[in-house]
This record gives structure tokens, C-alpha cells and sequence, in this order.
């Protein structure tokens, strides 16, 4: 039996806007994706949404404010967050609770 291997290609770059964010991957394609499907990206200020970096030599991206990675075989393959409800409540009440304390 053979098997295929999948060269997932990399991404070079990433661009953000209020609703989506794309990358563009190594192959040439440029991937969209709804913000909504990652609630951390969506709640951040468009200030740490600039603040990206590429992990694994481009396999995935980082926002380091916001505590998110996401892979680039996931984008390709569609997957949203995986992240629980709960969570994200206690991620959304941290975060509240540091910009109040950065208010006083």
C-alpha cells in the first residue's frame, strides 16, 4: 500500500484587520479566516493583533499578548479554536481584571 505524504506549505505572512486575518503561505496561496473562529484574536485590541510572530520556521503563527498559536496545517484543514467556553471566560476575566489594575 502507498501512502501520500502532505508538504504543508509555510507561512511568510500574516495581515490582520477587524474582522480577518490572512496569511500567506510559502506555495503562493494566501489563506482568509474569520476572526470569530478564534475568540482570542477577536477580543484583542488591534495593537496585539499586529504583535504575530512565526513559530517552527513558519508552521505556525504566535501572538504572544494574547497567549495564541495557531498552526498552519490547521488553517489549511479548517479548524477553528478548540478552546472551551470556559476557558475563554477565565482568559476574558484576566484580562479585565488586569486592565483595571493597570487603570489605578
Amino acid at each position: 500500500m502507498n501512502t501520500m505524504a502532505i508538504e504543508i506549505p509555510l507561512a511568510v505572512s500574516v495581515q490582520v484587520t477587524d474582522d480577518a486575518f490572512s496569511v500567506d503561505l510559502s506555495d503562493g496561496r494566501t489563506i482568509f479566516v474569520p476572526l470569530g473562529w478564534y475568540p482570542r484574536l477577536e477580543y484583542a485590541t488591534p495593537e496585539e493583533r499586529e504583535r504575530w510572530r512565526l513559530i517552527g520556521n513558519g508552521h505556525g503563527i504566535h501572538w504572544e499578548d494574547i497567549d495564541e498559536d495557531i498552526s498552519v496545517e490547521g488553517l489549511i484543514f479548517g479548524k477553528r479554536s478548540g478552546e472551551s467556553q470556559i476557558s475563554l471566560k477565565k482568559w476574558l476575566q484576566g484580562r479585565k481584571e488586569s486592565q483595571q489594575g493597570a487603570k489605578k
